[in-house]
């Protein structure tokens, strides 16, 4: 291959290399880190759907859920020691994954995943044996503490080791541990609802995934990234033949070591992210993450049983709804992982936040037909019942071959090496504060909004969908350290990126008529 690679159709150098057992096996595993996320995403609020939990740590909330069905049901879980309960998860993860970038920075991807298992496994061993509030709120800041760590590292990990041209697709394996996660915690919800205190092994069982991820973090190899960040050369060397199962690995070398030494020379990451340069990477950090939480995914994550329940089903019919929804959510995540390199984060997102929208204004209507602004209705037919599982469904499917998983992905993607442990922070940090927000105030807004919380969450859609048209450039099929052309060549982030930051040849690189790029002569 002749020095310099050639040149994609966004203008960036091929690596050579292939998709050997040995990346795809490692990048399922590191995957796996999101198993954790998803577990508890979906045992929490079926836990607080259990009478034997409510009554033992909220016994005010038992009392109002028992109480008469005249009692308005848009109001009957609203309780702020609850949400917190659910929420204070989150706020922890948000302090930690400002230790974790430093962490994932300076000794690796590795040791951060493995700060995650340990401290989440911590955490579910403390919820598990629980005996107040007090209790579970502690061992939900351990769970919180190793999500944040977590969520920091693995998907820089799976971005790192994947080769570009399938960077796309195994990365998003990180989202679908997650959808994982969220239906195999419903379904051990459905079945310890019905064992006396069950509670204690739903949220005892989190420990099986913190297991999977520590020993996962102890098995693999570090990235080549990572590797060189440290100046261990030769072992990145080693470790990027390994990976991409060829021996001439020099041009992508090089270019690493290339960027690792640009990035050496940033002493202060977290104050550059504030130059003009990074405009668009610190936009992105941002933005991304503040628009994924309000497509309002996680109010139905979250709280689907407790959500079901407020629609009138029964306590097991509530729980099975929240199976449905969760394996709707695995089946398109696999979607995504079929398209996303095929055909573009941008096709996805804009489809997604299309149906999104269609499917959140028909269950609006749906929930406004029947309960109402009193919230009060006495008989729901099944059918009806049916109809607005099936709404949220479509809504479901619709985020999880979308936002859900690109919201990880293309975050990951973009930043260059010298601020990416920085503004990777910065990403997971703004994920948790508003998954905090939206948690804390969704059964408070739900009280007082009624059914136009849905209303409320479709007008989101609508803003995170044009901002995408507009603002977001289409990043398949580029190598990472390559992403400044795409920024390069957009119509309005372009003016941000100096020359200087262009990888080696592209000043050659010209757009065509057609709107591809190829190399001058």
């Amino acid at each position: 291959m002749p020095a310099g690679g050639f040149v994609s159709q966004h203008g960036a150098k091929e690596y050579p290399g292939n998709l050997t057992v040995f990346v795809t096996v490692t990048c399922i595993v590191a995957a796996m880190g999101g198993l954790i996320f998803g577990y508890d995403i979906g045992i929490s609020g079926g836990v607080t759907s259990m009478s034997d939990f409510l009554k033992k740590f909220f016994p005010s909330v038992y009392r109002k859920e028992e109480a008469d069905e005249s009692t308005n049901q848009y109001c009957k879980f609203d309780s702020q020691i609850l949400t917190m309960f659910t929420s204070s998860l989150y706020l922890a993860a948000l302090l930690s994954s400002t230790v974790a970038s430093t962490v994932t920075r300076k000794f690796g991807r590795k040791l951060s995943m493995l700060f995650g298992g340990v401290l989440f496994f911590s955490g579910a061993l403390i919820n598990g044996f629980a005996r107040d509030v007090a209790m579970l709120i502690v061992g939900r800041i351990l769970l919180g503490f190793g999500v944040g760590f977590a969520n920091q590292s693995v998907p820089l990990y799976v971005s790192e080791m994947a080769p570009y041209k399938y960077r796309g697709a195994l990365n998003i394996g990180f989202q679908m541990s997650i959808t994982v996660g969220i239906l195999v915690a419903n379904i051990l919800n459905y079945f310890f609802a019905k064992v006396h205190s069950g509670w204690r092994l739903s949220l005892g069982g989190a420990m099986v995934p913190a297991l999977i991820i520590t020993v996962g973090a102890l098995v693999l190899p570090d990235t080549p990234n990572s590797l060189i960040e440290r100046g261990l050369h030769d072992k990145a060397r080693a470790n990027l033949q390994r990976v991409r199962g060829i021996d001439d690995v020099d041009e992508e070398l090089n270019d690493l070591i290339a960027a690792s030494e640009m990035s050496r020379k940033v002493e202060h990451p977290w104050r550059n992210l504030l130059q003009r340069r990074y405009r668009p990477h610190i936009t992105m950090a941002i933005l991304i993450p503040f628009f994924q939480q309000f497509t309002g995914i996680n109010v139905i994550m979250f709280y689907a049983p407790v959500l079901f329940k407020t629609l009138g089903f029964s306590g097991d019919a509530s729980l099975m709804s929240a199976i449905i929804t969760g394996g709707v959510n695995v089946v398109a995540t696999s979607v995504s992982i079929y398209g996303v390199d095929k055909w573009g984060r941008r096709a996805l997102f804009l489809e997604g936040g299309f149906q999104m929208l269609i499917s959140q204004i028909l269950v609006a209507v749906c929930i406004g037909i029947k309960f109402g602004v009193k919230g009060n209705v006495e008989h729901l037919p099944k059918w009806y019942a049916i109809l607005v599982v099936l709404f949220i469904c479509v809504y479901v499917a619709a985020f999880a071959w979308s936002w859900g998983p690109l919201g990880w992905l293309v975050p990951s993607e973009i930043f260059p090496l010298e601020i990416r442990s920085a503004a990777q922070s910065i990403n997971v940090s703004v994920n948790m504060l508003f998954t905090f927000v939206v948690a804390q105030a969704f059964l408070a807004m739900l009280c007082h909004l009624k059914f136009g919380l849905f209303l409320f969450f479709a007008f989101f859609v609508i803003v995170m969908t044009v901002f995408v048209y507009f603002f977001l450039p289409e990043t398949k099929g580029v190598p990472i350290e390559e992403m400044s052309l795409v920024w390069k060549n957009h119509p309005f982030w372009g003016k941000f990126i100096p020359d200087e930051d262009l990888p080696r040849g592209a000043h050659n690189i010209e757009l065509g008529k057609n709107g591809t790029f190829s190399k001058s002569t």
